[in-house]
């Protein structure tokens, strides 16, 4: 059993947060956004998982596209 925790925090920790940032967004809870891609990846045989993971490289280009800068110096 605490294989399965270090697993879980470990996806946690390091995970891309796609879930929270689109709970944010949407003004959810991201418990609920995290079970509807667990469940939609069961419906669609793992299709969903690699919407996930799209939507992980689209936030990360995001972040490193949208920085905000403290002055007009910092280019």
């Amino acid at each position: 059993m605490s294989f399965i925790h270090s697993i879980r925090y470990y996806f946690e920790r390091h995970g891309f947060a796609v879930s929270s940032r689109l709970a944010d967004r949407l003004g959810m809870r991201a418990l609920n956004v995290r079970l509807f891609f667990i469940y939609i990846s069961f419906a669609t045989v793992g299709l969903s998982f690699g919407l996930y993971l799209t939507l992980a490289f689209i936030l990360r280009l995001k972040d490193m596209i949208y920085t905000k800068r403290t002055s007009v110096f910092d280019l």
